[in-house]
C-alpha cells in the first residue's frame, strides 16, 4: 500500500467535492488578508474630528478579521486540502481592491471598507453554496458566524459613515 502524501488530511469527504470548497475558501480567506491590511491602513491614516472613534472602530474591526484568517485556513486544511502560503498567492486570489492612497477622507475610508466587508460576505456566500454542495456541514455552519462577523462591520461603518 502506498505512503498517503504528507499533507493528505484523513476526511470522510469527497476529495473532488473539498477541492471546490478550498478553491471558495483560499479565495475569502485571501479576501480577508487584503481586508485586514486595508482596515489597519485606515486605522492608522484616519484623522479628523471623528479621529479617537474610527481609530478605535477600525482596530476593533481588523483585529475581528485577522481572527478568522486562522479559523478558515484550518478548514482548509481539515478538508485535506492546502491554503495559502504568501502574500503573493493572497495577491493572486484577492477580489478586495487594494488602497494605495496616501490620503483618503474619513468618510470615504468607511464606505470604501463598508463595501469591501459585503464583498466578503459575498465571498462567505459563495463558501456556503460549496460547502452545501460537498456535504461539508461543518464549513456550512462556521462561514455562517463568519458572515454575520461581516454583515455587521459592514452595519457599523455604514453608521458611523452617515452624515447628519
Amino acid at each position: 500500500m502506498a505512503e498517503p502524501a504528507p499533507l493528505a488530511t484523513p476526511t470522510d469527504l469527497n476529495r473532488n467535492d473539498t477541492r471546490s470548497v478550498a478553491d471558495a475558501l483560499n479565495s475569502a480567506l485571501a479576501d480577508c488578508y487584503a481586508l485586514y491590511l486595508k482596515t489597519k491602513n485606515f486605522h492608522w491614516h484616519v484623522s479628523g474630528p471623528h479621529f479617537r472613534d474610527y481609530h478605535l472602530l477600525l482596530d476593533d474591526q481588523a483585529t475581528q478579521i485577522l481572527a478568522v484568517t486562522d479559523a478558515i485556513a484550518e478548514r482548509v486544511r481539515k478538508t485535506g486540502n492546502l491554503t495559502l502560503r504568501s502574500i503573493g498567492d493572497i495577491a493572486r486570489r484577492q477580489t478586495i481592491a487594494d488602497n494605495d492612497a496616501e490620503f483618503v477622507d474619513p468618510h470615504a475610508m468607511l464606505s470604501e471598507l463598508r463595501d469591501d466587508n459585503l464583498k466578503l460576505v459575498e465571498s462567505f456566500r459563495v463558501v456556503k453554496d460549496a460547502a452545501d454542495s460537498a456535504k461539508d456541514n461543518a464549513t456550512s455552519g462556521i462561514v455562517d458566524d463568519w458572515t454575520d462577523e461581516a454583515e455587521e462591520r459592514a452595519w457599523f461603518l455604514f453608521e458611523a459613515s452617515r452624515r447628519g
